[in-house]
């Protein structure tokens, strides 16, 4: 049966595509289905920031296509597993969840990583050497999901 993971931030267009493609490139889609969201609905319907798919360019990952769109608590019974980049992503998304076993499937991206912080921060505000730093937190997260996966 195919996982279903979905990658959310804050607004849909730095971390979590980045985490929705760096996932995609390391899984085998066939088992494997992964999409993002964010917990603000500020870019619905907008291409990821071009920083960030700078980024991904620059790592043979195209995630140029993607679109923003909002979390829902839909989305709760849609996805398997769904990884937030922060904690107040956390608490925005647990909020919506319908009970306690859906809020089991939330968790932190680099939850249980030593190596990692806690959190990936939020690049928007900075400049393309942030987008770089947060491309390899997410990288290394991904990879030990993938294995997970």
């Amino acid at each position: 049966m195919k996982k279903r993971v979905l990658m959310v931030c804050l607004g849909n267009i730095c971390r979590s595509p980045l985490a929705e493609g760096i996932l995609k490139s390391k899984v085998d889609p066939g088992n494997v289905e992964v999409d993002s969201a964010g917990t603000a609905g500020y870019h619905v319907g907008n291409p990821p920031d071009p920083r960030s798919v700078e980024e991904a360019r620059k790592n043979q990952i195209d995630i140029s296509g993607q679109r923003c769109r909002k979390f829902q608590r839909e989305d709760f019974f849609e996805f398997d597993h769904i990884f937030v980049m922060d904690k107040d992503n956390y608490r925005d998304v647990s909020a919506l969840a319908p009970d306690e076993n859906h809020r089991k499937k939330v968790r932190l991206l680099s939850e249980g990583i030593p190596s990692l912080p806690t959190e990936v921060p939020d690049p928007y505000y900075g400049g393309q050497d942030g987008f770089k730093n947060v491309f390899k937190l997410i990288d290394e997260a991904c990879e030990k999901l993938a294995s997970e996966l």
